[in-house]
């Protein structure tokens, strides 16, 4: 039977994991079982908490209505519309696995931590605390900036049809844009723990980094672009900025951990 064995790098201590494809495979299909069990005792909670959730995730709708009446085709009123008569139910289940997903995101960081740490080796694997919590904390700041800037992103969009024109919005429609804004940016604040795990495990290096500086600019930039919800510099800028110290972050990391696997 095949055996996946880990490459070692120079002066690196031993790994100990040493484990076959089927030892693999088995460990993936527990720690999918454990963070599908997760999901579910975590979504109990989230269903009674959908009536708050419901009314923040409308909250950037009714902000823009509120400064743009001329959008409002009820003037005085902020109101979503389904169409479906399930739809009211599968609304409400999305929102409540979302919220589940999130409130578990603790427990699937450790499981993913968990299947990788056989390729680690004694002392890569004192980083776990630091690799999740700091996964929280800036895919919990990423999410923050992207609500903040849903107001913008909705004058910005709605705006193209012109004066005259109303938007009648469906709730599960609104709700996936929410959610897709909110998880493209809370993922590309991820940047920086993506970059430090992969120099930690040996495919890129600090130098490696900063010779790719001038294009991951450019990439920063592109990205942040299409992801934003607006077209104008400030917020583009508000986003670019962070990934482009995130990305100078993750190479001082990298540049200490090297030294720290030297002097051991």
């Amino acid at each position: 039977m095949a055996v996946l064995r880990f490459r070692r790098r120079r002066g690196e201590p031993e790994r100990t994991g040493t484990m076959t494809l089927m030892d693999h495979l088995v460990e993936l299909r527990h720690r999918l079982l454990v963070v599908v069990i997760a999901l579910a005792v975590c979504s109990v909670p989230a269903w009674f908490l959908y009536e708050p959730i419901k009314a923040l995730l409308e909250e950037p709708y009714c902000d823009f209505l509120a400064e743009n009446p001329a959008f409002n085709p009820f003037p005085g009123e902020c109101n979503l519309y389904f169409s479906g008569v399930i739809d009211a139910f599968t609304i409400k289940l999305r929102i409540v696995l979302y919220l589940g997903l999130a409130i578990a995101l603790p427990i699937v960081l450790y499981q993913l931590w968990m299947f990788i740490m056989p390729g680690l080796t004694q002392r890569e694997r004192r980083y776990a605390l630091p690799f999740i919590g700091s996964s929280i904390i800036l895919f919990a700041a990423g999410t923050v900036f992207a609500y903040l800037a849903l107001p913008r992103g909705l004058e910005f969009l709605l705006g193209f049809a012109g004066e005259g024109v109303v938007p009648i919005l469906y709730f599960d429609r609104y709700v996936s844009f929410v959610v897709l804004v909110i998880l493209a940016f809370g993922l590309s604040f991820l940047l920086p723990v993506l970059l430090v795990f992969l120099q930690m495990v040996g495919v890129i290096t600090p130098q490696t980094l900063g010779s790719w500086r001038r294009w991951a600019i450019l990439a920063i930039v592109v990205f942040a672009a299409a992801i934003t919800p607006t077209g104008d510099p400030m917020t583009l800028g508000a986003l670019a900025i962070p990934m482009y110290l995130f990305y100078e972050a993750a190479i001082i990391i990298g540049r200490i951990m090297r030294r720290g696997r030297t002097t051991d």
